[in-house]
């Protein structure tokens, strides 16, 4: 075992996309705090690799309750500032257009995550299947299964300190794996544990495999084979919708 760089797709590959069902009304205060909001995570992601923000949405028309809006983004552990604040605000402007008026959207390219809703999603932990592919199977007479196994065991164990971007290899299989920063060490390993176990069960003797739930993924490939092709550009949108609390 030994580690590697990810054989990864460019940084701004689309790898999926979800919206609330919820609406906003343009030029409302609510659509003045999430542009708020995208512009924080654009200038942090220029320091960091990830944040996380809180932003009160003003009240009106004398109401007593007040909205929030959340955020937060992620970028690949081994993207430097400059490809992470550039991947951020690719990510900011993608996700304004596929979400446009939603009270919340999600944005996973291959370099970075954005995410932003009106019910607070920080630091809780989230096991739900966001997205799953699995490639054509490994040649049955070479030892791909093996090593690809003892490479989602490293990304799953990690080297006994606690770390939440992890890569690893053996011979051409590649691996890596991630939590998004608001996890603490527990709710990270448990959420990749859940990851391996279900790429192994639903990918089985894949030539490569990507496991992403709510709050972290596992994935894994053979030599340069890999699951993502087209960038966010091309349109190329996988989106699901989810329901949220009224406004």
């Amino acid at each position: 075992m030994f580690f590697v760089t990810p054989s990864i797709s460019a940084a701004d590959t689309l790898v999926f996309g979800g919206c609330s069902q919820l609406k906003f009304t343009s030029g409302s205060p609510y659509e003045y705090t999430v542009d708020s909001i995208f512009t924080s995570l654009v200038n942090s992601a220029m320091f960091a690799t990830y944040n996380n923000f809180t932003m009160p949405v003003a009240a009106t028309g004398g109401s007593t309750t007040q909205d929030t809006v959340y955020g937060l983004f992620q970028c690949r552990g081994d993207l430097n500032n400059g490809a992470c604040n550039r991947c951020v605000a690719k990510a900011v402007s993608q996700i304004g257009t596929l979400c446009f008026d939603s009270t919340g959207g999600v944005l996973q390219l291959e370099g970075c995550l954005v995410k932003y809703d009106n019910v607070t999603f920080l630091g809780e932990e989230d096991k739900t299947v966001v997205e799953k592919k699995c490639g054509p199977s490994l040649s049955p007479y070479s030892d791909g299964l093996g090593r690809r196994d003892a490479v989602l065991s490293y990304l799953e164990a990690g080297d006994g300190t606690y770390k939440p971007f992890r890569v690893g290899g053996s011979g051409n299989l590649q691996g890596v794996a991630q939590c998004v920063g608001d996890l603490d060490p527990r709710e990270c390993q448990d959420c990749l544990s859940d990851a391996v176990g279900r790429l192994k069960t639903d990918c089985g003797a894949a030539k490569w495999g990507d496991m992403y739930l709510g709050k972290c993924y596992v994935r894994y490939s053979e030599g340069r084979d890999h699951s993502y092709a087209g960038k966010v550009e091309d349109k190329q949108f996988n989106i699901y919708y989810y329901s949220t609390c009224e406004m």
